[in-house]
């Protein structure tokens, strides 16, 4: 029985060639692209599973604030969190702390290595994180000070083996013992590092003087909890409060208190970006938002099969009437029918697997994901792939078997079968919800395209162009500010470089000192609030053309400008001065400096147009340390660079030239947001495609519907045109009921959406109007194409039947 279903199976798919075909590339395209979606999504969800105690580890993060209003919040806050939360609550299993140490220079003999991230790390690293190591023991290879574990990639450039548990390098003036080699990090962790220093380094190099390992105050420890089997971790998280209020309570110190919370570790990676963040997280939001189009996509892809197979049902109502006049049992068609969806959801299996290995480069690259083939051995992949025939199998197929295991072989054998009105509406609102899902997936695009492109071309308030960016010496120098300034020097006697600056931060990047506490001078100390720092040379300012707005920037000829600072708009509110002008002439204190303020700046973009504006100070300090800003005339722009290459070499021979153009740097930020629109506009056409293809099936049924009718209307004297406005007249209705569905809906889609950015594009009408066309556009061009054919057939053929 089995067999003779499958065969006849068979024909009708031969039979019918451009159904068949239309039907089984609908469905591939569908699970094509919602298995490289769920791929996608999947992965964004994997982050930090692979830890064996992941389940019992939180990140702290702080809410710090000044007088009740926050002000920061911090992923790697207060360096006492750790130590201190497990001395008081037994529920703290144990913990780790890592703080940043930026770029080092590793040496061994004649091998220089940059190690861009490093860190220090407090010994439970390897107890806390499943980070396994090749060689060393996890127990003890970050307790004694000076020692260090590296990377297995970092162990073969530096030493030529991983067998390099012993050896000796310099970081900097200081002789570092490897302790522990481990495995490159996965991709899919929160946290990567090419040097892990032992946390007892960096209090030897702060000195016990300091504390820093009880600090309240000092931000910048990421901070990681162990909790103890069983722990609840919100009631734990509730009881941080009390205890954080009466720590700074007894600390009084300028208003300050902080709330701290608890992170799940799964959970780090798609949530919003802290201060202090060791990685950049992924965007929770756009990974949902993928999720709905991949099932989108899949839905309207089973609709298809839907619409087609129940258009195709007239043409088979005999076949079904000779079936149920021989014997056959309804429950034995709807086997038969429910055979035809497997065997061709089967097909469109195969045929979207092979979609996947042809558009697997494609993907990669929209998506910033590298898929290899690999995917194809993964469990989830396959299960996906299972769960989705399966599935569509059942749903795609389950309502056109009872449909065409109904009609009643007394009126298909006198021609008298006509749809049901019941049927015919639920053909029209799936229909209509593919529409709906194609305006509302454009709606979303279009805006994603306006926000990225408004945030790319805003006017940052700084000059960025034309500005190269060498990063910060790391090499030790005795007489570095002697260096620097012969270097700057030398550079400014080329007619192309136009200015040399050195800085604590570039434009592009967060700032990264945080200074808490600054206040009027000779007010209390509930007066101190937080701003960020930039200190920079006496050129910082004039080199990126900040606006002033009262006052003057910093100049060599004033040499009290050491002891001076300049404010930008906001650090003027919040300091309390009405009007720019005001703070001229004000002396603040800065952690029991007096400096004072000689001007204003307008706001600038320091980040992307994600973040508001921070609130700034900037600080003259001539030797600073810092990236090292280079405005250039790029009109011979080799050269140029040979030249600053030069001479970086003869003042800093142990240093790399690494050097980047900031513009693309800065643009650098918006990269994932560029990605999520490519992702979002290739599978919204995807969807469209798929719902055309869906329309068509409605179109073939409604025509072989209303064949007599179109026959009987043009013997009457109808002309073409008259026929089209008639057909066309049912679609304009279902794509117009779809954009009053999907409207709304895109609205509060894109508005939640736009919330996310700080400085945003308003919605206009144009993004529901350009969807809205181009669907109807769409629609009426698939219309047209069954349409035109049906209304210039020889009414003749259409009612001899009769």
């Amino acid at each position: 029985m089995i067999k003779n279903y499958l065969l006849i199976a068979v024909r009708n798919l031969q039979k019918n060639k451009v159904f068949s075909f239309i039907n089984i590339f609908g469905l591939a395209v569908g699970m094509a692209a919602g298995l490289l979606i769920i791929q996608y999504v999947s992965f964004e969800l994997s982050f930090d599973n692979f830890h064996a105690k992941k389940d019992r580890v939180f990140r702290v993060t702080q809410d710090r604030y000044d007088r009740g209003k926050l002000a920061t919040q911090w992923a790697a806050g207060a360096f006492a969190e750790g130590n201190s939360f497990k001395n008081n609550f037994p529920q703290v299993e144990d913990f780790v702390k890592i703080v940043g140490s930026g770029s080092v220079l590793a040496i061994n003999n004649d091998k220089k290595i940059v190690l861009e991230k490093s860190y220090f790390a407090s010994p439970s690293f390897f107890n806390v994180f499943s980070y396994p190591l090749i060689n060393g023991d996890p127990k003890t290879a970050l307790k004694e000070a000076f020692s260090a574990v590296i990377t297995e990639t970092v162990a073969k450039k530096l030493f030529g083996t991983t067998d390099a548990v012993g050896k000796i390098f310099k970081m900097d003036t200081n002789a570092m013992k490897v302790t522990g080699v481990m495995k490159d990090y996965p991709t899919n962790t929160h946290f990567r590092s090419d040097l892990l220093i032992s946390y007892s380094t960096l209090l030897k190099f702060v000195g016990p003087k300091n504390d820093i390992d009880n600090a309240w105050l000092n931000d910048g420890c990421l901070t990681y909890l162990l909790l103890k089997p069983g722990v609840d971790p919100k009631q734990l998280e509730a009881k941080f409060k009390p205890y954080a209020d009466s720590v700074y309570k007894k600390l009084n110190w300028s208003g300050a208190s902080a709330v701290y919370h608890l992170l799940p570790l799964e959970k780090i990676h798609l949530s919003p970006n802290y201060m202090g963040e060791a990685e950049p997280h992924g965007d929770g939001k756009s990974v949902y938002l993928l999720a709905g189009i991949a099932i989108f996509v899949i839905i309207i892809a089973w609709i298809n099969y839907i619409n087609l197979a129940t258009a195709r049902g007239i043409g088979r109502a005999k076949e079904v009437g000779v079936r149920k006049t021989l014997g056959s049992a309804k429950g034995q068609l709807i086997m038969q029918f429910m055979l035809e969806s497997m065997l061709l959801n089967g097909l469109a299996v195969v045929l979207a697997v092979v979609l996947i290995i042809v558009f697997l480069p494609v993907f990669s690259a929209l998506s910033g994901q590298t898929v290899t083939l690999d995917l194809l051995f993964t469990p989830v992949f396959w299960l996906a792939v299972i769960g989705l025939f399966l599935v569509g199998s059942f749903f795609s197929g389950f309502y056109p078997a009872i449909v065409l295991s109904s009609f009643r072989p007394v009126e298909v054998m006198k021609g008298k079968l006509s749809a049901s009105s019941g049927g015919t509406i639920l053909r029209k609102a799936m229909v209509v919800f593919q529409f709906a899902a194609s305006i509302f997936l454009l709606i979303g695009s279009l805006t994603v395209y306006r926000q990225v492109s408004f945030m790319e071309k805003q006017n940052l308030g700084i000059n960025i162009d034309q500005t190269i960016v060498i990063k910060q010496p790391l090499a030790h120098i005795d007489s570095f500010y002697r260096s620097m300034s012969a270097f700057k020097n030398e550079c400014l006697r080329d007619p192309s470089i136009k200015s040399v600056t050195v800085s604590t931060s570039i434009p592009g990047e967060p700032v990264g000192w945080n200074a808490g506490g600054i206040k009027p001078k000779g007010t209390d100390q509930s007066q101190g609030k937080q701003y960020r720092i930039i200190g920079g040379d006496y050129d910082f300012l004039k080199a990126y053309d900040a606006k002033v707005i009262a006052g003057r920037v910093f100049s060599k000829d004033f040499t009290t400008d050491p002891h001076a600072v300049v404010f930008n708009e906001k650090a003027t509110e919040l300091m309390g001065f009405e009007k720019p002008g005001d703070a001229i002439g004000k002396q603040i204190d800065f952690w029991g400096q007096v400096y004072t303020i000689i001007g204003v700046v307008q706001n600038y973009h320091q980040q992307s147009l994600h973040d508001a504006y921070d609130a700034l100070i900037f600080r003259c300090i001539p030797d600073i340390r810092g990236n090292v800003s280079v405005k250039i005339n790029t009109a011979n722009l080799d050269q140029t660079l040979a030249t600053l290459k030069s001479n970086w070499k003869a003042f800093f021979p142990q240093d790399q030239f690494d050097y980047f153009f900031l513009d693309q740097h800065f643009n650098e930020q918006y990269h994932a947001d560029k990605q999520f629109g490519q992702v979002f506009a290739t599978f919204t056409g995807i969807g469209i495609l798929v719902a055309c293809l869906g329309l068509f099936g409605l179109v073939s049924y409604t025509i072989v519907q209303r064949t007599k009718e179109i026959g009987i209307r043009k013997v009457l004297g109808a002309s073409v045109n008259t026929i089209l406005q008639l057909l066309y007249k049912d679609f304009a209705q279902l794509v117009l009921i779809a954009f009053f569905v999907a409207a709304p809906l895109g609205w509060y889609a894109v508005h939640q959406w736009l919330q996310t950015y700080a400085f945003r594009i308003d919605i206009s009408w144009l993004f529901f109007v350009i969807p809205f066309v181009v669907v109807t556009f769409v629609a009426m061009a698939t219309v047209s194409y069954l349409s035109v054919k049906a209304a210039l057939m020889n009414p003749v053929l259409s009612l001899k039947v009769e």
